[in-house]
């Protein structure tokens, strides 16, 4: 086996016009900056390589320039098939524009689209995705007019449905990230905050004929490095590329390398921090009085739902359970932002597939996501808004598999403005854009399938909480000082199921500790 130790600008030459790329990376954790910057110098400069078939299971970028946005050039990408878009919207305009075929599958599933491609399968068949857009019945994953072929396709087996997707037929080029390489191409992630699925990546390639470039910080000697660190073996890797560039490699997009995302040891440094009584921190609170001792793992989406960790850390509880992130980091503190997928002082960091495969079991016993908007039957969407192609991620996996589900968010959206006040709570100003509609954009949850497991599912916003309860949204609760008609009916496009309506609970709107216990 020979590998070359290469430059970004040599490993752009690797992909040729019409190749099938895959990528890795997390937000800014484990994305091969340097060469994406050099293979989109070189389409600039040559027209070459264009045509691309792009692959990827986790939403890579910045929301701006970097990551995935370096393929966002009109004739470079023909067809991108990924699990999240909202951080590369430079796709996602050529999406909208009809100037890409694109398809948004769930991100585990991908992930395990990659592993079945290196076991040389033609499919992935799973349960994943039934009743939402990606659904064949409903929009089969597509996100515009031009995509006509169908990836994924429904099933029955034994009398039970489930979903088809089909696998790459092949991987031209996978391009990776590392840590440090010996001289036999042997990969290492010890300063990585993840490992993501880079394996099943690498020898999907390998066992398709493809080429693997993996990124990394350093070039060692060979056999100095510890055999069972290797995360990426030689076998797979045909060209190492040492970044030249620090600010091309580092450990997220917003830290350049925080070491208590690879040292468990570490756990002193993070504390509560400045937590007002806003909206967020009403909505986190109302979420962790949810929580009971027989919740085990936890699984907390970006944004909003970070808050409820923060609740737990400032009432200093929360120990009896272990939060989770889907690309694999266990334990810890999430991180959040453009480090969200690292953990501070993780238990464990395993492999992105392996993690979506024990989430796919139906391993959550609760997860807090993100509510974007939710209509009358209990459905979600977080996916598409108008032009707006955000991407499901993990969303589908997730929900569709975790015992409980909480949603969570402001009510409404869109210059909201509220006051705590003697633990009474006043809107201020209302948000211009309403988040409980008649019917949800794209359904990135479905509620038919949760009312068919009986999973327990909750909306919870400032001033309003609801279950879903027999396939309708119920109101259940609202907030002291709120007018259930002015401040909440008159602002949904359907009117809830209403019975026995509660006052949320009073410590939630105390500017001091609530007591929690668990």
């Amino acid at each position: 086996m020979s590998v070359k130790f290469i430059s970004a600008k040599e490993a752009a030459s690797f992909i040729k016009t019409g190749d099938v790329v895959a990528t890795g990376g997390f937000v800014g954790v484990g994305v091969p900056e340097e060469i994406h910057i050099e293979v989109e110098k070189t389409f600039l400069e040559k027209g070459v390589p264009g045509e691309l078939t792009l692959y990827y299971a986790a939403g890579q970028g910045d929301g701006g320039d970097r990551g995935l946005n370096h393929y966002g050039n009109e004739g470079m990408v023909k067809r991108v098939v990924g699990g999240h878009w909202n951080l590369a919207p430079k796709l996602g305009k050529l999406a909208n524009s009809n100037k890409i075929e694109a398809y948004n599958f769930p991100q585990g599933v991908i992930s395990h689209m990659f592993r079945e491609r290196a076991a040389g399968r033609s499919f992935l068949i799973t349960h994943v995705g039934l009743n939402t857009f990606i659904d064949p019945d409903i929009d089969g994953g597509k996100l515009n007019s031009i995509t006509k072929e169908d990836l994924v396709k429904k099933v029955t087996i034994e009398g039970k449905s489930y979903l088809q997707y089909k696998t790459p037929e092949k991987i031209d080029v996978a391009i990776l990230r590392g840590t440090f390489a010996d001289e036999e191409g042997n990969i290492t992630s010890e300063k990585e905050a993840l490992v993501l699925e880079n394996l099943v990546v690498a020898m999907a390639t390998k066992n398709s004929g493809g080429k693997v470039i993996v990124q990394v910080e350093k070039k060692v000697a060979s056999k100095s490095l510890n055999p069972k660190m290797i995360s990426i073996p030689g076998i797979f890797v045909d060209a190492v590329v040492v970044a030249q560039d620090i600010k091309n490699h580092m450990q997220t997009f917003s830290e350049a390398f925080n070491e208590t995302y690879v040292d468990s040891r570490i756990i002193s440094e993070h504390k509560a921090g400045a937590f007002a009584l806003d909206e967020r921190k009403i909505i986190a609170r109302q979420c962790a009085l949810m929580f009971n001792r027989s919740i085990k793992v936890v699984n907390y989406g970006i944004g909003m739902p970070e808050g409820v960790s923060d609740v737990f850390l400032e009432e200093n509880c929360g120990g009896n359970f272990i939060p989770t992130v889907e690309p694999g980091a266990i334990g810890g503190f999430p991180a959040g932002g453009l480090s969200f997928g690292g953990s501070m002082s993780p238990q464990a960091i395993i492999t992105q597939d392996q993690m979506f495969a024990f989430y796919h079991g139906g391993g959550i016993d609760i997860a807090i996501l993100g509510l974007a908007q939710c209509d009358e039957k209990g459905n979600i969407n977080v996916s598409k808004f108008g032009t707006r192609i955000a991407g499901v991620g993990g969303f589908v996996d997730i929900t569709q598999n975790a015992k409980e589900v909480i949603f969570c968010g402001t009510f409404t959206a869109g210059g909201l403005e509220i006051e705590v006040k003697d633990a009474q709570l006043k809107i201020l100003k209302e948000g211009k854009i309403k988040k409980f509609v008649k019917d949800v954009e794209q359904i990135s949850f479905s509620a038919k399938v949760a009312g068919e497991t009986k999973k327990p599912v909750s909306y919870v916003t400032e001033r309003a909480v609801f279950k879903l309860i027999d396939g309708r949204v119920s109101l259940i609760a609202i907030a002291p000082g709120i007018d259930l008609e002015k401040n909440v009916l008159a602002l949904m496009d359907f009117k809830p199921i209403i019975k026995d309506v509660k006052t949320m609970d009073a410590r939630i709107f105390k500017d001091s500790l609530m007591g929690l216990k668990l």
